[in-house]
């Protein structure tokens, strides 16, 4: 229980940091955040490292503007490609496992009648967060720092009013410290009309640390000309984070939207580059490991 006590306070040290470099603070120096977050530079920087994998002030150069631009044109992920030579998720930056299973058109026209979904809160690297589940699995992961608790469960509940909601996080927690730790496996129930499924299930594909377009994502699902229906789509994703649409950036190298709010949109890219450059260069420092690696069946994301 310590541990995970103080995992959730480093969470929230962090958060508090990400919201005041957001707000304008990318030039601040090591002992001025700290002074903010009412820590001695040392202790910060050992939190803050451990946390993200890189110091404090290499962070605050991922999150600048310019930041999304410099994805789009290093890091473009095609869905396809990534599909075929297995990069449908993040693979080596964490070990948590993700398999889904999609409600049927039926079940999805109820609306959520007949279902139980608990709903719990839960401190996370990017703020206060909403998980809720069935007995199938997670269905849904929203974001409250930047649209506040109550709009974010009364959004959260509105997509699907005719469910049973019960109050449960000590059944959630298990399920909560696995994603934000990002160590374990879990399971997903999408709730989604077939369309805003398929498209979910591509934005699985894009590896951490890389960004896709719309209109790519359009061309992912065989439907080239749905821009805007997959917009929508992305848009509405219940399960964010888990299922990347932070991922998602406008053809010309525009951050774009986030139902959450850009900057935590900009945070989430931020992290993942920050800590898949950190492990691209501790895997540098070793020499290459030859032999035959045991394949585990399971699909990562």
């Amino acid at each position: 229980m310590r541990e995970a006590g103080e995992q959730s306070y480093h969470y929230g040290v962090i958060g508090r940091a990400i919201e005041l470099i957001d707000a304008g603070g990318e030039d601040l120096g090591l002992t001025e955040l700290a002074a903010h977050m009412n820590m001695s530079p040392a202790h910060f920087q050992r939190v803050f490292s451990a946390w993200v994998g890189v110091s404090p002030k290499r962070y605050q150069q991922y999150l600048r503007l310019g930041h999304a631009k410099s994805l789009l044109q290093e890091r473009f992920s095609t869905l396809e490609t990534a599909h075929a030579v297995g990069l449908s998720g993040s693979g080596r930056l964490h070990d948590l496992f993700l398999r889904w299973e999609a409600m049927s058109p039926g079940e999805y026209a109820r609306k959520g009648a007949g279902l139980t979904i608990r709903w719990g809160w839960f401190d996370s690297p990017f703020g206060l967060a909403l998980v809720m589940g069935t007995e199938k699995g997670i269905c849904g992961l929203a974001f409250a720092a930047e649209t506040g608790a109550e709009p974010t469960l009364a959004d959260m509940r509105a997509r699907w009013p005719n469910a049973d909601y019960v109050e449960d996080p000590m059944m959630l927690r298990p399920l909560a410290e696995a994603i934000f730790a990002q160590k374990g496996e879990a399971a997903l129930h999408m709730m989604g009309a077939p369309l805003q499924i398929k498209v979910w299930e591509a934005l699985l594909r894009i590896p951490s640390g890389h960004v896709t377009t719309y209109s790519e994502l359009a061309r992912a699902i065989d439907n080239p000309r749905a821009v805007r229906a997959v917009g929508t789509a992305v848009g509405k994703n219940p399960m964010s984070w888990l299922i990347p649409c932070h991922r998602v950036l406008r053809k010309g190298g525009d951050i774009g939207g986030y139902h959450w709010g850009v900057p935590v949109k900009r945070a989430m890219l931020a992290f993942e580059a920050a800590r898949d450059d950190s492990a691209s260069e501790k895997e540098a420092d070793f020499p290459a490991v030859t032999g035959e690696a045991e394949e585990t069946g399971r699909q990562t994301a």
